[in-house]
Formats: structure tokens, sequence, C-alpha cells
């Protein structure tokens, strides 16, 4: 079934007697016709109902929609961002690990590209001892604490930027000297702009609720 015009009015003729209309064929087939149309309209909507009611299909405005059914404002779009790439933040969010050390490991990563440093005072394999991880001053391990059950401390990186490959900024004197190393453009150009409250709400979201997160945002 195609849902075409032709589909729908080679069916709606099937189901008529042939012999009613002989002769005037032409006639049938008008009156059919603007039925036939109305019918593939109607289909072709139906169709494009079911897309857009599955977050592997869904676009536009309506992939935005089921991202805040699930995660309400949460996971914004970025300015410029195509269907199938919001679509699998969409996805990895909705079936995001959390409460874990992974978990934050995860969702740290995959917003900016580069893992987090986790020290947590009372996990022995972090501050390092006596045959698990070792320890030397200033090079392994940090001082542990048995009175921070709850308490971490984050060390989180905004996203590497190199800039636009190829293209000389200002002062730089390559981008006068060879042919097309200048050219305009605009913050878009120079890859994804993670603002660090991004970076703040990504960690309370993931982490177990009662503890504390002591975060340092370093470029």
């Amino acid at each position: 079934m195609t849902g075409d015009s032709a589909d729908m009015l080679a069916r709606l003729k099937s189901l008529l007697p042939g012999r009613w209309f002989a002769g005037i064929a032409p006639l049938r087939d008008a009156v059919l016709g603007a039925l036939a149309d109305q019918l593939a309209w109607a289909y072709g909507l139906f169709q494009w109902v079911i897309t857009q009611s599955r977050i592997s299909t869904a676009t536009g405005a309506f992939l935005d929609l089921i991202s805040f059914d699930f995660l309400g404002l949460g996971l914004r779009r970025r300015t410029g961002e195509l269907d199938d790439v919001y679509r699998v933040r969409v996805l990895k969010e909705i079936l995001r690990e959390r409460a874990t050390r992974a978990g934050m490991v995860a969702a740290l990563t995959d917003l900016t590209g580069r893992a987090p440093v986790i020290f947590e005072p009372r996990r022995p394999a972090d501050t390092g001892s006596y045959g698990l991880g070792g320890c030397a001053y200033g090079a392994i391990g940090g001082y542990g604490s048995v009175i921070m059950p709850t308490e971490y401390f984050m060390t989180a990186y905004r996203p590497a930027t190199a800039g636009i490959p190829y293209v000389g900024g200002y002062g730089i004197a390559a981008a006068y000297t060879t042919p097309s190393a200048t050219e305009y453009a605009d913050i878009t150009s120079a890859g994804a702009q993670i603002a660090d409250a991004e970076i703040y709400e990504t960690i309370e979201k993931t982490k177990a609720l009662g503890t504390t997160a002591w975060v340092n945002i370093q470029s």
C-alpha cells in the first residue's frame, strides 16, 4: 500500500461493480478521484503522526516535546543542533545511570568530552594505602578522612576547544599570507558551548541524594 491518490483511487474502484458505470468511467474516476485525494491526505497524516509519536523517528518540535515529557527542561536542544544528534542525547539521558561514581564520570564525559577527576576522602582506592594503590606524598593518593562519608571533591573540565581548523585568528601571521586562511565565523563554528551552569546542573541531577560534591571547574 503506497497510500497515494492513485493507490486510493484503485482501491475505491475495486469496491464498485464495474457494470454500474459502464460507459461513464471518466465521470466515475473524477468523483472517486476527489475522494481518493482526501483519503491519501488522511493516510499521509496518519503516517506522520506515527513517526512523531516515537523518539526514534520524531522530528523538530515534536522531538523537543518528547524530551520535555521525559526530562522536563533538563535537556534542551542546543543552538543549531540537528534532530539525529539531539535524539542520541535524549535517549542516553533517559537511560542514564545515576547516583554512582561511574554514572557521574559518564554524565560529565558525555557533556564535555572530558572525564572528571573524583576524590573521595573515605575511599582507600583514592587516598592510597598499603597494598591498595600505593601512596607517595604529592604523587599518589591524598589525605583521607573517615568523618566525610558523604562528601567528595571533584574537578570537572570545560570542553576542550581547538578553534576552527586551518583558520587563523587576528594576530596570526599565517592567516594573512596563506590563501583561504581567514574567514568570518560565528560562535557555533568553534564547537558546542557548555556553560558552567550546565556542568553544575548535570552534577546535581546525577549525584546520590544526601551527598555533597565540592566542585572545581577548570578549562
